[in-house]
């Protein structure tokens, strides 16, 4: 049976998530800007085929990571994660995606990720309000 998550609990797993999601992405870019001067046939300073293939093998350990501590892998690229839990009664997955600083999203399992609502409470940036380093953002 899957581990189902407090929102206290995943919450508490985030940071650890960020820093594996972290390595991922950075694992993944590297990956790709390798694989694409392999297929052109171009020198890379990231190396040659078994680099590619050690890259490979490091995303595939990174992504392993993820379901064995109980959270559903739903995308690679963005990465987009899922917490099995329960709220207010309901079974639902906390929906986490590649870039987001918090939990603040969840969905109904059969409604999937064009589902997703803010999480009660959750700090989101209104979007009626100035973006983020426009006219009135920082510095």
């Amino acid at each position: 049976m899957a581990h189902v998550f407090t929102l206290e609990e995943a919450r508490d797993l985030l940071p650890e998530v960020r820093a594996h999601a972290a390595e991922l992405i950075a694992v993944r870019a590297d990956l790709v800007d390798l694989q694409t001067a392999l297929n052109r046939g171009v020198p890379s300073p990231l190396g040659a085929l078994p680099e590619a293939k050690g890259l490979e093998a490091r995303l595939s350990e990174l992504l392993s990571w993820f379901p064995e501590h109980g959270l559903d892998l739903k995308g690679v690229a963005p990465l987009l994660l899922d917490f099995p839990a329960t709220l207010n009664g309901e079974t639902v997955l906390l929906c986490w995606l590649e870039g987001e600083d918090e939990l603040g999203w969840y969905h109904k399992p059969e409604h999937g990720f064009a589902g997703r609502r803010a999480l009660p409470g959750a700090a989101r940036r209104d979007p009626s309000g100035p973006p983020p380093g426009g006219p009135a953002g920082p510095r």
